[in-house]
This record gives C-alpha cells, structure tokens and sequence, in this order.
C-alpha cells in the first residue's frame, strides 16, 4: 500500500465524474455524502472555530460561497448549524456539473441557502463577493492550473476568509476508508473514496504548490485546510 501512496496518483478518474455513470447511483453517492461529510469531513469543527466567532461578532448577516458543492449537504449543514446558534448566516452553493447543481436544487429548502450551476469566474466576473469561501474534497480534482485559478478567485471573492477543506493522503487513511465505506452501497462512495484518497496531497505537497499568503492548516483526521485571511 505504501508503494501505492507514496506518489500523488493526479491522473486517476472518479467514476462519478465521468459524464455517462450510472445516474441512480450518482444519485445515492450525493445522498450518502451527508453522512460521510458529517461524520468524517471535520467541518464541524471549523464552524466552531472558523465560522462561529466571525458569526457571534458581526453586526450584519453573514455570506458564505460553497465551491464545488455537490449535492448541497455542506451548505445545508452550514446553514443549520448557525440557525441553531441563533446566527444569519446566507450561503450559495456553487458546481459546474449539471447533474450535482440538479440534485442539490431538488433537496427541501433551507432559509437562506441557494444553489446554482456556475464556476467561480462566472461570480468573479460578476463583482460577487462573500465572508467567507470555502470547499471540501475539491481541491485533489483540480489539474496544477485548474488549482490556481481556483486559489486567485478565492482571493477575490473572500472578503474575510477562504477554506479549502480536503483529504491528506496516507497509507492509514486510506485503510480506514476501504473498511468504513464497506457499508455504503449501490453507490461511488468507498470506490471514489479510495481514488481520492490517492489523488490527494500529502501536507508537505500542499505547502509547496501554495501561493504567498495560503497556509496549510491541520483539519479533523486525515484531513488538511487550505486558508487564506482569517483568524
């Protein structure tokens, strides 16, 4: 396994990106998401300590940009998260795909959380701007230059903070996955998991492709931030 990890495999395909997978299960691999993004993503704790206090100590509503946001569970959790708090916080959940900017408009409504299809140069272009910006599991997708693009609009768009959240490539994490994930099925999850996995950054790879300005910050376990600007 370590031989298997030990080089980013950057050329691997996800089946759930490939345009003709098997929309049923496409389907259920959004729908599963919740749970792994819950339970195992970590972003519970950088609400609390990233997103929470900026929150408490605002005079106005917050905003929030979800890059990337698949089905729309992360911006859901988000938004439930900070009602709960008895905080405003509006989030737009942004993906390029069809199929995951249809999927997320189909889920039950949350005040204050709206989704669409569109890339992040199309929110640059248009003047937009938010509090914070953030994605989860998107960053080991993204070509050298695709990663840039995204760090440069990031920089544009977040007024306060940007959170790119993604795995940390390990020979432990990826042992982990393959057992856990045994249970989600019918779906991409434990497959796509795996290859993401490979396909993510060790911390030390991350730090070295990161611009002036970006840190490299440790997430939940197994996990890694990218940030700009904040705390």
């Amino acid at each position: 396994m370590d031989l298997l990890l030990r080089q980013r495999a950057a050329g691997a395909v996800e089946i759930m990106d490939l345009p003709d997978c098997d929309p049923q299960a496409l389907d259920n691999t959004y729908r599963q998401f919740a749970l792994i993004n819950r339970v195992l993503s970590g972003w519970r704790r950088l609400y609390l300590r990233e997103v929470r206090p900026f929150l408490a100590d605002g005079s106005r509503p917050a905003t929030l940009l979800d890059i990337g946001s698949g089905g729309g569970d992360l911006a859901l959790m988000l938004a439930r998260w900070a009602a709960r708090d008895q905080l405003t916080l509006h989030v737009t959940g942004i993906d390029p795909d069809p199929r995951a900017a249809a999927f997320a408009a189909r889920r039950t409504p949350v005040s204050g959380v709206a989704f669409r299809q569109a890339h992040s140069s199309d929110l640059v272009r248009e003047g937009r701007q938010y509090d914070f910006v953030i994605s989860n599991h998107v960053l080991h997708h993204l070509a050298a230059g695709q990663l840039q693009e995204l760090l440069a609009h990031s920089e544009i768009l977040a007024g306060h903070a940007a959170l790119h959240n993604d795995l940390r490539r390990s020979p432990a994490a990826y042992a982990l996955f393959s057992a856990a994930a045994l249970p989600f099925r019918r779906s991409f999850i434990r497959a796509d998991g795996l290859t993401s996995i490979r396909r993510s950054y060790t911390a030390r790879e991350l730090g070295a492709i990161a611009p002036p300005g970006w840190t490299v910050r440790a997430g939940s376990v197994f996990h890694q931030v990218l940030a700009y600007g904040g705390n």
